[in-house]
C-alpha cells in the first residue's frame, strides 16, 4: 500500500517546525556575511564560535574587567543561551543593547531567545530594530523570516530570505529556510533546488537532506528521496521523523522489510510516533520481531 499525501505534508510541517536550531552571533562585526557550516536550518549566525560551560568563568572575568563593553555581555550571553540559561542570557543581551542600542548582534540574539521562549512579538521587534540599525545584517532577515514562516506569512518570509541571499549568496540558512517555504507552498521543484544549494554550502547536516528527501517524495521520486534519507540518518539517528520518512520511501519502492525496520527504529526513538505506528501496523509488523534496517 502506498502512503497518502497527508503523511508527507505532516512530515513537512514537522520538518519546518524543527528547523529552528539555536544559532547565536558572538562576534562584533556588523556585516551579515558570515556562514556557519554546522547547521543550515534555523537562524543565521555570524561566527562558528561554540560556547560551553567551561567558557563561562573566563567570560565572567571579562565582563568584570570591562563592565561597559557590550561585546563582553553579548559573548557571555551567547554561551549562557547555548547552555540553556536563557534568562541570564536575556539579561546580558539586554545590557549589551543598553550600552549600545544599535548593537545588531545582541538585538538578533535577544530576538532568538524571545522566539525560543514563545514571544514572537518581542522577537519581531528586536529583528526590526536590528534591520533598522544595519540594513545589510543578513542574520536579522533570516531570523525574522523564520518567524514569518512559522506564522504562515510566506510572502514576507520569502522577501526576507531573498534579501539575506542578496546580501550574502553563501548563506546556507537562508537557502534552507526558503526551501521550507517553497515546500509548504507545494513548490517542491524549487525547494529541491534550494535544499541542494544549502547542501553545497554546508554538506555535513541532516536537515537539508531530510527536507529535500520529503520534497522528492512529494514529487514521486522515491529513489532520490531514499538516497537523501540514507544520507540524513548518517548525521542524525535520533530523529524519529527521519526514520518514518525513510520508511515511507522504502515502502513506496516495495521494500517492506526495510520499511518495517525504519518504522521500528523510529518507535525506538519515539515510542508513540503516530507515523511510525501507522506504517508499522499498515505493513503488518509484529512486536518483538527483528526487521532489516539496511542491507
Amino acid at each position: 500500500m502506498t502512503n497518502s499525501a497527508p503523511d508527507i505534508l505532516r512530515l513537512l510541517r514537522r520538518a519546518a517546525f524543527g528547523a529552528g536550531a539555536l544559532a547565536l552571533a558572538g562576534c562584533s562585526s556588523t556585516g551579515g556575511t558570515g556562514v556557519v557550516g554546522a547547521t543550515t536550518g534555523g537562524d543565521d549566525s555570524e561566527s562558528s564560535y561554540l560556547g560551553s560551560t567551561a567558557n563561562l568563568a573566563s567570560l565572567g572575568d571579562v565582563v568584570q574587567r570591562n563592565p561597559n563593553d557590550p561585546q563582553a555581555y553579548n559573548m557571555r550571553g551567547t554561551v549562557l543561551a547555548r547552555t540553556g540559561r536563557r534568562q541570564e542570557a536575556m539579561a546580558d543581551f539586554s545590557r549589551a543593547i543598553q550600552l549600545d542600542p544599535n548593537y545588531v548582534q545582541a538585538l538578533a540574539n535577544r530576538a532568538l531567545v524571545h522566539r525560543q521562549t514563545g514571544r514572537a512579538d518581542l522577537a519581531l521587534a528586536d529583528y526590526n530594530r536590528a534591520i533598522a540599525a544595519d540594513a545589510n545584517y543578513a542574520a536579522a532577515y533570516v531570523g525574522r523570516g523564520n518567524i514569518y514562516r512559522t506564522q504562515n506569512r510566506h510572502n514576507e518570509a520569502l522577501n526576507d530570505y531573498n534579501r539575506a541571499i542578496q546580501i550574502n549568496g553563501s548563506n546556507a540558512q537562508a537557502y534552507h529556510n526558503r526551501a521550507l517555504v517553497w515546500a509548504a507552498q507545494g513548490n517542491h521543484r524549487q525547494a529541491v533546488e534550494d535544499f541542494t544549494t544549502a547542501l553545497g554550502l554546508a554538506p555535513n547536516n541532516s536537515e537539508p537532506y531530510y527536507g529535500r528527501g520529503l520534497s522528492y517524495l512529494a514529487l514521486g521520486d522515491n529513489k532520490a528521496a531514499l538516497d537523501d534519507f540514507n544520507e540524513a540518518v548518517q548525521f542524525d539517528q535520533r530523529n524519529a521523523d527521519l526514520w518514518v520518512a525513510r520508511g515511507q520511501a522504502l515502502e513506496r519502492t516495495g521494500d517492506n522489510e526495510r520499511a518495517l525496520g525504519s518504522y521500528t527504529k523510529a518507535m525506538s526513538v519515539e515510542e508513540n510516533h503516530p507515523g511510525a505506528r501507522e506504517g508499522f501496523n499498515r505493513l503488518g509488523g509484529r512486536s518483538g520481531q527483528t526487521y532489516r534496517l539496511f542491507n
